[in-house]
């Protein structure tokens, strides 16, 4: 399924996140897959994606300049299984 930002994402609950000086170590339980977070604003973002109610609207705290690098990031966390999309709200 390709990454949609108009979607809502959350953090994979077979993803536990080690915080580390740079930002942070992504480990998947199921795929034993481990990502580096290098950036601790990405890690921010990763832990909040559930609490907006799309990837886009996460990505509006972030600074200008940082928006795109932090989507692609996104989008190779999603493709990794790292997060995940959640269901629409009801």
């Amino acid at each position: 399924m390709p990454f949609e930002p108009g979607r809502r994402y959350r953090l994979n609950p077979d993803v536990a996140l080690r915080p580390e000086p740079f930002g942070a170590l992504a480990y998947h339980f199921g795929t034993r897959r481990l990502s580096f977070l290098k950036a601790p604003e990405l890690v921010d973002l990763v832990r909040g994606l559930g609490s907006h109610p799309t990837v886009s609207d996460a990505l509006a705290a972030v600074p200008d300049g940082r928006r795109e690098a932090c989507l692609r990031a996104l989008a190779t966390l999603a493709a990794a299984d790292m997060i995940v999309p959640q269901p629409d709200p009801e």
